[in-house]
């Protein structure tokens, strides 16, 4: 060892940092695998091992006498030496340097690892992040009928070893949480649209979600009906009503500075409950079908546009331990209506006293 990667005892006494604390040194001396460094000529450090690993990219291609900061492990190890570690330092640089891709919006490269039924494990240098399916371009979206979750996944996998270009949109160092999405790179808009929001477009079903359908129109404008905007009733998927290759007419309600296409089926359809009152009344005895059963009671078909909950609390005059007890999907029955709620889209029904035929 030469004098110059050696430290005598009045340069010690003048270094006060403490383990954890990040120091700048100069390279001294690159060896296969350790690294030493003057610590502002008051001593000197040794990087090797493990602990050279670089998430940040920072310290790629170093020479003799470059400038670099690195995080003190150990005061004293066995050679004398400060014992100082890449690996901390630059974990905590690549998540500052995330944190300022995500404050100016930029662009990065990512590369797919792994999937799982939610999305895409993706890393940046060596930091691991997630794409989820819902942040994938349309185009890249897996489209399955009927939401299937293991051919959704299976259409994932052809993401594997490839690389996407992505924006950040979370970034949590203290709990390293890095989410990223491709939706958020578009930028280029909708060309060609001569559209507004407001305007009534006809296309046909391309792609269906759980969180809603793709409509192509004018064949090559693409937009996204959420769930909640095909249907006056309830959904719990848009298959209930949709299927691909539907030709269907919808309304344009938002067009984003980027291009993205919001649609609406339902705002061309009457809203069923504005004249519920002339058909449904409390105390009114009706026969309806139970399409889904739940811990808190029935979910109850009235017509093919009004739904009703039958409270687990409105299904029997004694406590209701399993509402599977009561009744299954497909059974009707006759009920009395307790509530009518028009402007919230509710319609209450009981069980209690109604004579069953």
């Amino acid at each position: 060892m030469t004098n110059s990667i050696t430290k005598s005892n009045s340069q010690a006494a003048k270094f006060t940092a403490k383990i954890g604390d990040i120091v700048e040194g100069a390279v001294l001396k690159i060896g296969r695998n350790e690294i030493y460094l003057d610590i502002n000529g008051l001593t000197t450090g040794i990087v090797r091992g493990p602990e050279l690993v670089d998430e940040s990219g920072e310290f790629t291609n170093l020479k003799k006498g470059d400038k670099i900061s690195a995080t003190i492990i150990d005061l004293e190890n066995e050679r004398g030496l400060i014992e100082l570690s890449f690996r901390s330092a630059s974990h905590k640089k690549a998540w500052d340097i995330l944190k300022e891709l995500m404050d100016k919006k930029e662009p990065v490269p990512v590369k797919v690892v792994e999937i799982n039924r939610g999305g895409l494990l993706v890393r940046w240098n060596k930091i691991q992040g997630f794409l989820p399916v819902s942040q994938l371009k349309a185009e890249h979206y897996p489209r399955v009928e009927g939401g299937d979750k293991n051919k959704i996944l299976d259409k994932l996998k052809q993401f594997i070893n490839q690389t996407l270009t992505v924006k950040i949109i979370t970034v949590d160092k203290d709990n390293e949480k890095l989410i990223v999405s491709e939706k958020e790179t578009i930028t280029e808009g909708a060309p060609g649209m001569q559209h507004k929001p407001g305007d009534v477009v006809e296309g046909k079903i391309t792609g269906i979600v759980d969180f809603g359908a793709f409509i192509t129109f004018d064949n090559t404008h693409e937009g996204l009906v959420h769930i909640s905007e095909i249907a006056w009733q309830r959904l719990d998927h848009p298959s209930e009503v949709l299927k691909i290759g539907d030709k269907i007419k919808a309304e344009i309600i938002g067009i984003t500075e980027d291009g993205k296409i919001s649609l609406s089926i339902r705002k061309l359809i009457p809203d069923p409950w504005s004249k519920i009152k002339e058909k449904y009344s409390v105390n009114q005895e009706v026969a309806g079908k139970v399409i889904k059963v739940n811990p808190f009671g029935l979910f109850v078909e009235l017509d093919p546009e009004i739904r009703g909950l039958a409270h687990i609390s409105e299904l029997s005059d004694k406590p209701v331990k399993n509402v599977a007890d009561i009744a299954k999907i497909g059974d009707t029955l006759k009920f009395k209506i307790v509530s009518v709620e028009p402007a919230d889209h509710r319609l209450g029904l009981s069980l209690k006293g109604v004579k069953q035929k």
